[in-house]
């Protein structure tokens, strides 16, 4: 068995992450608010023994934004349901830090880690789109560098309150009467550039002691965020000399942070696309692209530039220069990836169906898959991958026919290792705060 081993999540994405997947024959139309739907790939992922499960999230809409992201279900909503179904896949969930409380942040994750026995994981975002301001009676969205602060201060806020209580602080004694040991449990009286919050969490320490912090910003902002705090790391590479830089300079960030880089799991996103035969697959991919329409292409270009809208410009001529400001105040690593496109000299219209319909790397038989990713986890690359369904069906096609192959290879495992997320990635339970604290006082 290979030293380092795989890690996969799986992305609940509905009707699929484009614009067009819902229009393919196959397609549930009405897959992003569904249980049923979802049971069943939660279950599927389970059996090939991913590592997670993961659903997005945004809290800004328009007429222009994808169909997955006009009608879905709210994250912690649909992974609690899925708790219930699911014995040991990991259960992430995106939550801004611009837009939640930091109280109730604490509580509702507490709440699905307790619920699914020691589960649960967040992804920490800062939501980029400026509409999502108005959503919350707030005048205007905070700078890029500003979202940051306050994410650092969120995190730490957050963590504070998952660690109000002392594992022990339970005791449950009916015979005395005491149900609680109140030197074990913490007010956190925190009041800092953004937030202010008293405390104690009304909801104990789980099993796995916080959730999994997840992240997955690419910027510079984003990238020392996520090399401080995170313990995985979601980010988009095109090829493998582009994830070996990006995985490089992330495990070094982590290490001048005093952190074991091998704690930090690196996972960028891959939609296999698994055919019996190259030909086949191939096929599967054309039929994948041909469902997008420039019409869409477009929208999609306009997310990572604060969902502009592109369609008012002529498709056949270049990218339009002064939007590029308005990605640096979205989300600055999607838009750099385009504008480096337009330093290409590709066209509006091709820079956008070029972006929405990549082929790259993960097209071909459950052979070549497995080759690929074999090659990006020993070639440092990656430490694993964020896998999106590229076409209906094609989760049970990875799970039947790729996910032996790997484990064949000795590459990825072939059970889970525990009944915690943490147990089952190999990370450790972060110690409780104040259990830290009173332990150095009886030393001292």
């Amino acid at each position: 068995m290979a030293d380092r081993q795989l890690k996969l999540g799986f992305i609940l994405h509905g009707v699929g992450p484009g614009w067009d997947d819902w229009r393919h024959p196959n397609a549930q139309v009405d897959a992003s608010t569904s249980l049923p739907f979802y049971v069943r790939q939660a279950q599927a992922a389970e059996r090939g023994k991913f590592d997670y499960l993961f659903v997005a999230d945004s809290v800004s809409i328009n007429a222009r934004s994808s169909p997955h992201y006009l009608n879905r279900f709210e994250p912690l909503t649909i992974l609690s349901a899925l708790a219930a179904v699911t014995q040991h896949i990991g259960l992430v969930g995106t939550a801004t830090v611009s837009y939640t409380e930091a109280f109730n942040l604490a509580r509702q994750f507490a709440s699905l880690d307790h619920l699914s026995g020691g589960r649960a994981g967040w992804n920490v975002v800062t939501s980029w789109l400026a509409g999502s301001a108005a959503n919350y009676g707030k005048s205007e969205h905070l700078g890029h560098a500003e979202r940051y602060r306050l994410a650092d201060e969120y995190l730490d806020v957050v963590k504070g309150l998952w660690d109000s209580w002392e594992d022990d602080a339970l005791v449950r004694d009916k015979a005395s009467g005491q149900f609680l040991d109140p030197d074990k449990l913490h007010e956190l009286n925190h009041k800092g550039e953004f937030l202010s919050v008293k405390g104690p969490l009304n909801i104990s320490r789980s099993p796995q002691g916080q959730p999994v912090i997840f992240q997955a910003g690419s910027s510079e902002d984003g990238r020392t965020f996520a090399a401080r705090h995170a313990e995985a790391i979601f980010t988009h590479q095109e090829d493998l000399a582009e994830g070996q830089a990006f995985y490089a300079d992330l495990k070094a960030r982590a290490r001048g942070f005093g952190r074991d880089p091998e704690k930090l799991f690196i996972l960028p996103g891959a939609r296999p696309v698994v055919g019996s035969t190259e030909e086949e697959a191939d096929r599967l991919h054309t039929e994948l692209a041909g469902l997008v329409s420039l019409e869409n292409a477009l929208r999609a270009l306009g997310r990572a530039f604060n969902d502009h809208n592109f369609s008012v410009y002529d498709p056949h001529g270049a990218f339009p220069d002064h939007v590029a400001e308005e990605g640096r105040k979205s989300n600055q690593s999607a838009s750099e990836r385009v504008l480096g496109y337009a330093k290409q000299g590709l066209t509006l219209g091709e820079i956008a169906l070029r972006v929405a319909t990549p082929k790259g790397e993960f097209v071909g038989t459950p052979e070549h898959i497995a080759d690929r990713f074999q090659l990006w986890l020993e070639q440092r690359g990656s430490d694993g991958f964020n896998v999106f369904e590229s076409l209906p069906g094609q989760l049970e096609v990875f799970v039947d026919h790729v996910v032996p192959i790997l484990q064949q290879r000795g590459i990825y495992k072939q059970d889970y290792a525990g009944t915690t997320f943490r147990e089952n990635l190999g990370l450790d339970v972060p110690v409780n705060r104040n259990t830290a604290a009173r332990s150095a006082r009886a030393a001292a």
